[in-house]
């Protein structure tokens, strides 16, 4: 009865918290914040498509790096057993789980909802909660016959372990967000730093923990619990930067439209501030002002995206933004209708 329960808790300890910790992320994103939708299918693909890819993948992968290490074992007289079982969670584990994760980032930056660094770090951080979601619960699963195990897997794995998986696919996000819209060089390098950072925030974590498990130094777990919080305060703080970057891009880029008669002057500052545009006073009566908002902020991200493409900026991007303007424009006449194109 006991381990039914356990395991029925299981269910409920890797899913809520996981869904809790997306709510933050996504809500964090308080200037544009990304379609639900979108969202949902990036977890799940980090729920089920990368743990069937970490699996599969995984266990090929291991099988023959303990087929080499047995056969480099057997040919010196040092015991390299204990490499062999701290490779698997160090080098194996973070070498397949962290490109299964982000294969789905690759066709998320070409969505049209995609605009910047701060979309990179929301969609990273989905995958890899969906991710930590599905092994947690196998992980809790596994410990159902005894309750103090479970519940020191459950706070270790929930607080610790699904961050870290969050924050590693957070930061291949974020990089492909670096070099979305700086061409296909700047892209692929910006990809490969943001993976390779990833790899090690992976593997630290894993190794502190296999070393001293296979005694090849002592127990590291503690330090773990130590700089684990201060990897996540620093991408924190990044992810934060990204944010205001978003507000000042929105004010930058809608002045220039105000100077030039699209918009009212007062209307900057008041969308780019997620406090003032949740007023109403600032907007005529009848003006849709969730509409207006996310017109202005879509057309804010388009400028500053057609300038970073140059001459390679998609004849789509230009035609969004003159019917963005148009919008913003006539906006005051009666049951005005927003252009269509993204909606949240």
């Amino acid at each position: 009865m006991l381990q039914l329960t356990l395991l029925l808790l299981s269910g409920v300890c890797a899913g809520l918290p996981m869904l809790l910790f997306l709510s933050l992320v996504w809500w964090h994103d308080r200037y544009d914040r990304e379609p639900l939708w979108l969202l949902a299918v990036t977890f799940l693909w980090g729920a089920v498509g990368a743990v069937g890819i970490a699996i599969v993948g995984g266990s090929v992968l291991d099988a023959l790096v303990q087929l080499t290490l047995s056969a480099a074992d057997r040919a010196t007289p040092v015991d390299l057993s204990p490499w062999a079982a701290a490779i698997s969670p160090t080098i194996v584990a973070p070498s397949i789980e962290e490109p299964a994760k982000a294969a789905i980032l690759l066709a998320v930056i070409f969505n049209r909802h995609f605009d910047n660094m701060t979309d990179g770090f929301v969609y990273g951080a989905a995958t890899g909660l969906g991710f930590g979601m599905t092994e947690n619960f196998l992980y809790f699963a596994g410990t159902t016959d005894d309750v103090i195990a479970w519940s020191a897997t459950v706070f270790i794995r929930t607080f610790y372990s699904a961050v870290m998986h969050a924050l590693a696919t957070s930061i291949v996000g974020a990089a492909l967000g670096l070099g979305r819209f700086r061409g296909t060089k700047t892209l692929i390098l910006a990809g490969s730093i943001g993976m390779m950072l990833a790899l090690m925030v992976h593997g630290l974590w894993n190794g502190l923990i296999s070393l001293g498990e296979v005694g090849l130094t002592t127990n590291l777990f503690w330090l773990d619990l130590v700089l684990f919080p201060l990897e996540v305060l620093l991408v924190a703080i990044v992810f934060e930067i990204c944010v205001l970057d978003e507000s000042r891009t929105i004010r930058r880029e809608l002045e220039d439209e105000a100077a030039s008669g699209h918009i009212p002057e007062h209307h900057p500052r008041i969308v780019a501030s997620w406090f003032r545009r949740l007023g109403r006073r600032w907007l005529a009566q009848g003006i849709d002002r969730k509409a207006y908002v996310l017109a202005c902020t879509t057309l804010a991200m388009r400028k500053r995206q057609i300038r970073q493409m140059g001459q390679a900026a998609p004849a789509a991007y230009r035609q969004e933004v003159e019917e963005l303007r148009r919008y913003l424009v006539s906006a005051h006449l009666p049951q005005q209708q927003p252009p269509r194109g993204r909606t949240t």
